[in-house]
């Protein structure tokens, strides 16, 4: 399996054009989101869309070579209104259209017995799942993270926005036009929500020095008396088990509340310790090995966090992955696949997403802007990964996140607070998730839900 670089002097000129390969892919793609076996195939003018054992084809006669160029949000920008042309836009607005600066019209037309669409949706879903403008790039965070702020997506105001599920449902319409007796997959709405435990405790796991200080900024900073002595109480108690007085302790709270609404909370733990920015815990620990066992018992899901340097060392991220397959079997934890998230949201595409592949996760829940809740990969629906590089389809699942607690309420963030704004952008998020029939994917900290328990419920009832 080969994983590489493109270099800072070619990756503005580099071009990944979709190959044969990439074509299967994105058949399988249509195959899970509409049902039935799709054949894609190149043509004198573009790309032919047919279904197995049936007449016709939608003929998508624009290829966009924009889509094709790696590491560049410059791309132009259109816009389209579907009910001009007597479709359905789902969430009733233009639908957002990259690539080109001025959309035909009629963008869609029947000639001949075929469907014509003179828009590269095709390529669109290319540039968006394989991630293609992330690639090589320079203009990264304080952690190396590809910002929100430098995608295309936020530059022309559609990052909340699903914008290849809004397409979809457009193609789907074009698909029962030219196939009136098809039948399409149908989609429900679903909630996952899952929480990277980069803290389970507050001051269980510090060293002499950290508890210290810790004391000495409640008392004299804060002149918080009572939480620099709960800070040495719970430090002395949690030999054995999480103390009930550690306000990072709220995994019985959140498992709680999740089986009231039905649902699974995932907990991905850091295995190692590289980095200053990893976790004060380790895994041996007997009150981690006790939560992880709690866990299991109650059916909720325990999966991988990757220490703070793994995003661009493959091999790192594997061992640590190996390291966590171990710790299971020995406590005879039953893993049905292992999935997760990296930590601090680092990712260098498409190195890090091979980095999972080869250490043989079933999915991964890392690609949302840490700046910036919506839909960076364009989608609310999990989908097989891609590597536009070697043009290989992946046996791992991306989960697009959708938002992250910090992202909203952050001040270094969307800064929105824990009140009326922040629940108000969630609601919204997720609302289009409904409307889509997609999942809204949401990451909350263990650390995170003290003080915020009301918000937190309401995000997940609404």
């Amino acid at each position: 399996m080969t994983i590489r670089r493109f270099t800072n002097e070619n990756f503005q000129e580099a071009e990944l054009e979709l190959s044969a390969s990439g074509m299967r892919w994105i058949e399988s793609v249509l195959s899970e989101r509409f049902g039935h076996m799709w054949r894609l195939a190149r043509y004198e003018e573009g790309i032919e869309l047919r279904l197995r054992g049936a007449n016709g084809s939608i003929l998508f006669d624009t290829e966009c070579s924009a889509f094709a160029v790696i590491g560049t949000s410059e791309l132009p920008y259109s816009s389209w209104d579907a009910e001009n042309e007597g479709l359905e836009a789902v969430l009733g607005k233009a639908l957002p259209a990259p690539g080109v600066s001025q959309m035909p019209s009629p963008l869609m037309e029947k000639r001949n017995g075929d469907h014509v669409i003179h828009y590269d949706i095709i390529g669109l879903i290319y540039w968006m799942f394989a991630r293609i403008e992330e690639i090589g790039r320079k203009d990264l965070d304080a952690h190396d993270r590809f910002p929100a702020t430098s995608s295309h997506a936020y530059k022309h105001g559609y990052l909340e926005r699903p914008i290849i599920d809004e397409w979809f449902h457009v193609l789907g319409q074009v698909i029962q036009r030219q196939w009136p007796s098809i039948v399409l997959k149908n989609h429900s709405f679903d909630v996952k929500v899952s929480h990277d435990v980069d803290r389970p405790s507050r001051s269980g796991f510090l060293t002499p020095k950290q508890l210290s200080r810790a004391i000495g900024y409640h008392a004299i900073k804060k002149n918080d008396f009572r939480s620099a002595l709960n800070t040495l109480w719970v430090r002395m108690n949690s030999r054995k088990r999480l103390h009930p007085s550690d306000p990072f302790n709220t995994f019985d709270w959140i498992m709680d509340f999740s089986e009231e609404q039905g649902l699974r909370s995932a907990f991905y733990f850091i295995v190692s310790n590289n980095d200053a920015h990893d976790a004060d815990y380790r895994m041996d620990h007997p009150a981690i090995r006790r939560l992880m066992h709690k866990i299991n018992q109650r059916g909720h899901e325990i999966g991988l966090h990757p220490s703070y340097v793994t995003y661009d060392k493959p091999d790192i991220l594997a061992r640590e992955a190996d390291y966590l397959r171990r710790i299971c079997a020995k406590e005879d934890i039953k893993l049905n696949g292992l999935g997760g998230r990296m930590h601090y949201l680092r990712w260098c595409h498409p190195i890090t997403m091979m980095a999972w592949e080869r250490a043989g996760m079933s999915y991964d829940s890392s690609l949302g802007y840490a700046d910036s809740a919506g839909f960076r990969c364009g989608t609310c629906f999990e989908y097989p990964g891609f590597d536009p590089v070697s043009q290989e389809a992946l046996s791992l699942r991306i989960r697009p996140l959708i938002a992250m607690e910090c992202s909203v309420i952050d001040s270094g963030y969307m800064g929105l607070g824990n009140g009326a704004e922040a629940l108000k952008k969630f609601v919204s998020l997720k609302n289009t998730c409904r409307a889509l029939g997609g999942t809204f994917t949401l990451l909350w900290h263990n650390s995170n839900i003290f003080g915020n328990e009301n918000l937190y419920k309401e995000v997940v009832i609404a």
